[in-house]
């Protein structure tokens, strides 16, 4: 479901408690593109609004429900705050790399002649791609033309800072992971509401757990009981970086393959010390050998070229994220059946991510030039299925 409108307003409209999970890629405050919805102000202007958001996100939310959102390297601090300032407890910030995008950086060089209207000789030509301004690379490329321009010989002082900038290129993208606070404990709350902690087997990285078995074994030492654990995890443990494919394949390339050996099942005794001996055996589960890069260890957000246009002629969206990753991010907090919300819904990524993950949707947006795209995509993801757009609730 679309709540057409500002999302504080619209998310006022919904009853609290009723959520159970928010994934969202917010606006970073940065005046990204000189976009009106990206700028604040100032950045005490940006944590304000953000904490804003959150208070009304904090209602919605069941207790223990988790908060993914996305933040710029600069403004990041302000994100964290604003949504701790809500009400929230910061449980961990998520980074995930991405091998597309070029730097905004102001060539020192070149700014010193143009200051000084100093223009030399031209010494030859230079061939460059004309690229939108995109935070999205597949968009940047689908998008460039060549072009070229001139190579001048510079001035004396000039050339003093020749090889100097302004901007490192950008490269990861901090994710805000929090949650609100729970009623009683995680096990209390996870009974009661269904909400409060991360599904870690469904997010493992590459093969899902098999099986994982507790058992008592009856032997007990004073409050103490050892058990026996058998269990067989193929998949990694998640992490709290996430990387892009070409990410992945600058780490691979940088790691090489590296090969992790077999381990047949084994028992281990262990000793209770200090003041009686009492020892029992566990059995420490069988590995599979494996092999890979370095990026086996992570997620990986499998980016399409063709998915941002899904259903559309052109999504004109800057800053759409891959629907791989928002699946990925929906699964690692939204119980099975529950429902996610998106705040900022932008192009519809978390709306697709969340039909094809199998759980139910809201999503705010406030710009009605992308509220066609969400739908143009919402309907190629659900053909037949109809979508319900609400204004002014």
């Amino acid at each position: 479901m679309i709540l057409a409108g500002d999302c504080i307003e619209q998310m006022r409209t919904l009853e609290a408690d009723s959520v159970d999970a928010i994934v969202t890629d917010p606006p970073y405050g940065l005046e990204f593109m000189g976009k009106e919805w990206d700028g604040f102000g100032t950045p005490l202007g940006f944590q304000t609004w953000t904490e804003q958001w959150a208070r009304e996100a904090l209602r919605v939310l069941k207790p223990g429900g988790h908060l993914l959102a996305f933040g710029g390297t600069r403004m990041y601090h302000r994100l964290a705050a604003g949504i701790e300032d809500a009400g929230f407890e910061i449980r961990d910030t998520l980074m995930w790399l991405y091998g597309s995008g070029f730097p905004k950086s102001l060539d020192v060089s070149k700014a010193i002649d143009k200051a000084a209207g100093y223009q030399g000789k031209v010494i030859t030509k230079g061939k460059s791609w004309n690229r939108p301004e995109s935070k999205d690379g597949n968009a940047a490329r689908m998008n460039a033309s060549p072009g070229e321009y001139d190579i001048r010989e510079l001035s004396q002082a000039a050339k003093k800072w020749q090889g100097w900038g302004t901007a490192l290129k950008p490269a990861v993208e901090p994710i805000v992971l929090a949650r609100k606070p729970l009623i009683g404990t995680v096990a209390d709350n996870v009974l009661t509401h269904g909400t409060g902690a991360l599904n870690i087997g469904a997010s493992r990285i590459g093969d899902q757990v098999i099986t994982s078995l507790l058992t008592n074994n009856g032997n007990k030492f004073g409050d103490m009981t050892t058990s026996k654990v058998r269990e067989n995890h193929l998949g990694r443990w998640p992490a709290n970086i996430l990387l892009d494919e070409a990410a992945a394949a600058l780490l691979d390339e940088q790691s090489g393959v590296l090969t992790s050996g077999a381990r047949s099942a084994k028992q281990y005794a262990v000793t209770f010390t200090p003041n009686e001996k009492f020892s029992d055996k566990y059995e420490l589960p069988a590995l599979d050998k494996s092999s890979g890069g370095a990026s086996r260890f992570f997620y990986v957000a499998k980016a399409s070229r063709s998915e941002r246009n899904k259903g559309l002629e052109r999504n004109i969206h800057p800053t759409v994220k891959p629907v791989d990753l928002m699946r990925y991010l929906i699964r690692l907090v939204t119980p099975k059946g529950g429902t996610v919300l998106d705040p900022f819904l932008g192009s519809g990524t978390t709306a697709v991510a969340a039909i094809e993950e199998g759980v139910a949707w809201i999503g705010c947006e406030r710009e009605p030039e992308y509220l066609q795209i969400i739908e143009a995509r919402v309907a190629a993801a659900q053909p037949g299925m109809g979508l319900t757009l609400e204004e002014g609730r």
